[in-house]
């Protein structure tokens, strides 16, 4: 049995304590946050102890692993002091607001045999694991474009008061919304060399941008380009989408769907043909012992618990993959605000939305926090 903390028990936080109280091999042994009043609501119809200062928690409570569920901005802190007590830790993403915070917290995970995870689900939808397997059976040979797509109506008046309106904290489309199928192209693609053409442009709010459009290029010339807008009402929900073209056809995944298109010249994998194929979610994914949200949310979950018993490859999801994409978060943030500024000068360790503004798209920001003029 794991006995598990959880820290923030806002909209994400109150989802993990839901599926993890109904998980088999995890009792929750305490919840931390700053609201008194929902510690006291939880503490009265769950019985759980309940703790508004983390330190006490963490040298008071018995406990085998912590969710972090807060603002992006405390992640850093708190997932030190939990590795440092030996505790295993999800953390919700993105991981930190400095790569270089993220790679340390990689190091100290793996040099303590620690398992940690980040929040990104996307990598437990069935569709975009069935993405993921056709590339590694070279089904579409070699990769040669991705389109990477995230909308949703989350931000469609003027508005702030929360923590994700606030760019200091870690709020913004991109730190929000984007993560995810930058996520994805990590998975997919790797981590690219450098970036272009980044814009990221307010519609409603007053202090972080609401979309982000740039164009990420990975060695051996393989290129992607990224878009996404958290103000696009035409959208019910968040819709995230990847198009993977290659040299033997293309694959356009979603979390309903994976589509695959697959040229003459090689054998397909095995139940797939030449021509279109579509292979459903609900098709794809195995049961759940508790739904909230989507399964993906608890195969997520399965996964953290499992690989803490040692029943789980590692790599599917951790903290070193995580800040691959913090790293490629940052440099879209420096090449954006080097372009509106003109002063070549990198703003990858704090996070400030840029006016919106024309792309000049023959610019790079490269991984080492150079600028590249392209010819």
């Amino acid at each position: 049995m794991i006995r598990l903390a959880v820290v923030g028990v806002g909209k994400m936080g109150l989802s993990h304590l839901s599926i993890l109280g109904a998980h088999p091999d995890v009792e929750i042994a305490a919840v931390c946050d700053t609201s008194g009043y929902l510690l006291d609501v939880l503490g009265k119809h769950t019985g759980v102890t309940g703790y508004s200062d983390y330190q006490k928690m963490l040298d008071r409570a018995e406990l085998d692993a912590v969710v972090i569920a807060t603002p992006t901005r405390a992640h850093a802190a708190m997932v030190r002091a939990a590795l440092e007590k030996g505790l295993h830790v999800f953390c919700e993403k993105p991981l930190t607001l400095r790569s270089e915070d993220s790679d340390e917290l990689a190091r100290l995970a793996a040099e303590r045999g620690l398992h940690c995870q980040v929040g990104y689900h996307n990598r437990f939808v069935a569709a975009f694991a069935e993405a993921k397997r056709l590339l590694e059976l070279g089904a579409i040979g070699e990769v040669t474009h991705a389109h990477a797509e995230a909308y949703g109506p989350v931000v469609l008046r003027p508005k702030g008061g929360t923590w994700r309106s606030k760019s200091s904290e870690g709020g913004g489309c991109l730190y929000d919304y984007a993560a995810h199928p930058l996520d994805l192209l990590a998975w997919y693609l790797g981590e690219p060399d450098s970036v272009g053409g980044t814009v990221m442009g307010r519609i409603f709010s007053a202090d972080t941008e609401d979309e982000v459009y740039s164009t990420l290029f990975y060695p051996g010339g393989t290129s992607a380009q990224l878009s996404v807008n958290w103000s696009d009402e035409s959208f019910r929900k968040m819709t995230t989408r990847i198009t993977l073209t290659g040299t033997g056809g293309r694959i356009v995944v979603d979390r309903q769907e994976c589509q695959a298109y697959l040229r003459d010249g090689a054998p397909p994998p095995e139940g797939y043909r030449h021509g279109w194929n579509v292979r459903y979610t609900t098709d794809l994914t195995p049961p759940v012992w508790f739904y909230l949200r989507g399964e993906e949310y608890s195969a997520e979950w399965a996964y953290f618990v499992d690989a803490i018993g040692g029943d789980a490859p590692e790599g599917v999801n951790s903290f070193a993959s995580a800040a691959v994409t913090d790293r490629v978060i940052e440099m879209l943030v420096a090449d954006a605000a080097t372009d509106r500024s003109g002063a070549g000068q990198a703003q990858s360790s704090a996070h400030q939305a840029p006016a919106p503004r024309e792309s000049r798209g023959r610019r790079r920001w490269m991984r080492n926090g150079t600028r590249k003029d392209r010819d």
